[in-house]
């Protein structure tokens, strides 16, 4: 393929043979995209990119390398639609949907996987737990990947038979242009609550890079539950909305009830009734499989293959993740990281708890900082005992993060910086009919401290080895 084919008329007819927008992935032939960093410049790398092959290059300034360059707006804004060139518009061929939203996204993207395999479409998986392409799962680098990355998974899927793939869409991406060039068959909006004000200025400029999703014509299933879905939908021409209060949402959940194995609830469809079975306890489960199923609906699986494969659906990993080492009380490992998540799964994990309610907890450090106090206000209203501790510290000191959180807890909120002491002092002081929520990591396998550094930390296997603990002292 040419530089001509992939940039338009006004590039040189010069044959590519990659894509790269790191100079290390650079080889002979390849296009490099000088991309503006938040950190870096890739225009800084591009006479190395040029020393190990680059063939030509995409520039937002002249740099007289000594290889073509083809000059644009954005580099970033350029990836996608190139990208998607370069490998034949996998999109148009393979059926992508869209999640995005605050809260939510990976339980919905994991239930929509299950109703779509279940109908025997087999499925890609993009996500911020794990990637499956062509039914081989592998690490996640980031939620969504660089567009380059993108439009060659697609391809990748569709050589190994994948006919459609899930994906969450984050705000980040959609905001720095890495979604572009993606034809989506479904888009979802699951809600928005406060989030990433460390890379948005403000709650207006996060909706607005979650609204970039539904620009493009197709359908989109919106909960209109949430102030914001409800703003969107509005906006929308005939989206196909989703709830539990609102009355009018073309997907309805009434009757509504939960115990230890799960939710029953009636979905009120466009088709009529629909009895349905959850393994994922919570209000906000609910909603996330109501999304799942006016979505596998949108795509073509009937009815009757979507109540089945509902019922069978497991958690994502570190979603309401239950651990149990024959303990007599409860532990449960989510993911929560907002205000928002963090009520949802207290008031859910309430409704299981016939003693005391205790909350292990911590905010990110280098993100934003305003969401800290409401956090600690929401575990000391929802709890009975709340201990805070690190999340990921980052470059952030610790103690300092936990004196933020602590700020909004008022009196009785107990700080323990180091995580895994926090833990254990909670299972240790654990009774019967207690739960123990360990909230803000969930699946994450290690914690972020200063300088990049990385150290090994699994929120499930530190519970375990303290309850295994406990019961040999016990014995």
């Amino acid at each position: 393929m040419t530089l001509r084919d992939l940039m338009g008329n006004g590039a040189p007819e010069v044959e590519v043979t990659g894509l790269a927008y790191s100079s290390h992935s650079v080889s002979d032939g390849s296009l490099f995209f000088c991309v503006v960093g938040f950190t870096a410049d890739g225009h800084d790398f591009a006479a190395d990119a040029v020393r190990r092959g680059a063939a030509a290059l995409v520039v937002q300034r002249p740099l007289g390398l000594g290889v073509p360059e083809v000059q644009v707006p954005d580099v970033r804004a350029a990836m996608g639609p190139a990208a998607a060139r370069f490998h034949a518009d996998p999109t148009a061929r393979l059926r992508v949907l869209g999640i995005t939203g605050t809260n939510g996204k990976t339980t919905t993207a994991f239930l929509v996987r299950k109703l779509l395999e279940h109908a025997g479409i087999q499925t890609g998986l993009l996500g911020t737990v794990k990637q499956v392409v062509g039914g081989v799962e592998r690490a996640v680098a980031r939620t969504t990947p660089e567009a380059v990355d993108l439009q060659a998974d697609f391809a990748r899927m569709l050589e190994a038979g994948d006919r459609a793939c899930v994906m969450e869409v984050s705000s980040h991406a959609l905001e720095l242009g890495r979604a572009a060039g993606i034809h989506f068959a479904c888009r979802v909006f699951t809600n928005l609550t406060q989030d990433h004000l460390d890379f948005h200025p403000g709650m207006e400029a996060y909706f607005a890079a979650k609204r970039r999703l539904f620009d493009a014509p197709g359908p989109a299933v919106v909960n209109v539950d949430d102030p914001h879905g409800r703003r969107l939908a509005d906006e929308l021409e005939a989206p196909i909305t989703f709830g539990i209060e609102s009355a009018d949402a073309s997907y309805r959940a009434t009757a509504v009830s939960f115990d230890v194995a799960g939710a029953r609830f009636v979905a009120q469809t466009p088709d009529g009734p629909l009895e349905l079975t959850t393994r994922l306890p919570g209000t906000f489960n609910v909603s996330n499989a109501l999304a799942a199923l006016a979505s596998a609906r949108t795509l073509g699986v009937d009815a009757a293959t979507c109540a089945a494969a509902l019922a069978e659906a497991a958690r994502a990993p570190g979603r309401f993740e239950p651990i149990e080492e024959g303990q007599d009380f409860g532990v449960l490992i989510d993911y929560a990281h907002t205000p928002d998540s963090l009520e949802n799964v207290l008031s859910a994990a309430r409704e299981l708890t016939r003693g005391r309610l205790v909350v292990v907890f911590g905010a990110g450090g280098d993100r934003d900082r305003g969401k800290r106090p409401l956090m600690g206000e929401v575990a000391a209203r929802l709890s009975d005992r709340a201990i805070v501790t690190s999340d990921n510290p980052r470059s952030e000191d610790p103690e300092a993060n936990v004196e933020e959180v602590l700020a909004g807890t008022g009196p009785g909120a107990e700080p323990e910086v180091d995580r895994r002491r926090a833990i254990e002092r909670a299972l240790a002081e654990a009774a019967a009919g207690d739960v123990v929520v360990i909230a803000g990591k969930g699946h994450e396998q290690g914690q972020e401290f200063a300088g990049g550094r990385k150290e090994p930390f699994d929120d499930v296997a530190v519970a375990r080895e303290a309850l295994r603990a406990l019961a040999g002292h016990a014995a």
